[in-house]
């Protein structure tokens, strides 16, 4: 994995992260994708900073970001960008939100950051090499048993799948420690990674939302599938990351 691409990212996420941070409070236009999908102007901008960046430096490679059409380039490098992963959570001022970014080669994820600017805390990971909390060698928690599991999850804007998850999140409640609902899930695979939660499971995800943090999971030894245990690639919509040792509790749990 070439230095450059990684450099790149680290700056994008950390210029675009630091515009966002000063933007808290201050949004101006909020529209709606979709029931509940907000967008804001700030998230077009901190997107536009970030596609600016990288095509100045990689202009021919391809582009796949939320709030914008996909750029194909002419090259088989493909970056996954969310400008705020969070953005309701942004729009109110409730501090938990990121930006995420992915760099795809040849179909792989081999590098990913992603950046919470309220607490300076940049996690990131390429192929083979670890993953870090700015410079500091992260890993998954030592947690053995569902029952003394930290968990963490989201509700999608489908009705549908909320009303399932809502199934999953009962029997989770009854048969772990805790669980969290903070609404960025590219953070909360990277509390997953970091050992702050034991697991995480969430349906209906797009790839911005999971391509990063999927690797830093990985890289911090960390396991990442779908519900059914069977591979889990950026494309996939429903994930379960765990520290890999309540993984099959997990997965029985979701089968039920």
């Amino acid at each position: 994995m070439k230095k450059c691409y990684e450099d790149a990212a680290i700056k994008a996420a950390l210029r675009s992260g630091s515009f966002i941070k000063s933007s808290v409070g201050r949004v101006g236009r909020v529209s709606f994708k979709g029931r509940g999908n907000i967008v804001t102007d700030i998230d077009k901008k901190s997107e536009n900073m970030i596609i600016g960046m990288i095509l100045s430096a990689f202009p021919d490679h391809s582009i796949l970001s939320e709030e914008s059409r996909p750029r194909n380039g002419d090259s088989e490098y493909r970056w996954i960008i969310d400008p705020i992963d969070g953005t309701t959570n942004f729009s109110r001022g409730f501090p938990f939100f990121c930006v995420s970014i992915a760099l795809e080669v040849r179909g792989k994820v081999e590098f990913g950051v992603v950046y919470d600017p309220m607490r300076d805390e940049l996690f990131r990971a390429s192929a083979g090499n670890g993953a870090y909390l700015n410079k500091k060698l992260i890993h998954v928690s030592h947690t053995a048993k569902l029952k003394d599991a930290f968990l963490a999850t989201g509700f999608s804007y489908s009705l549908k799948s909320r009303q399932s998850n809502i199934r999953f999140f009962r029997k989770f409640l009854l048969n772990s420690l805790a669980i969290r609902r903070a609404g960025s899930a590219a953070l909360d695979l990277c509390y997953v990674a970091c050992g702050r939660f034991d697991g995480f499971w969430e349906m209906d995800l797009y790839p911005w939302d999971s391509a990063a943090g999927m690797l830093i999971v990985r890289e911090a030894k960390g396991k990442i599938t779908k519900f059914d245990g069977s591979k889990f690639d950026p494309y996939d919509r429903n994930v379960l990351a765990t520290n890999g040792r309540i993984h099959g509790n997990m997965i029985s749990v979701l089968e039920r």
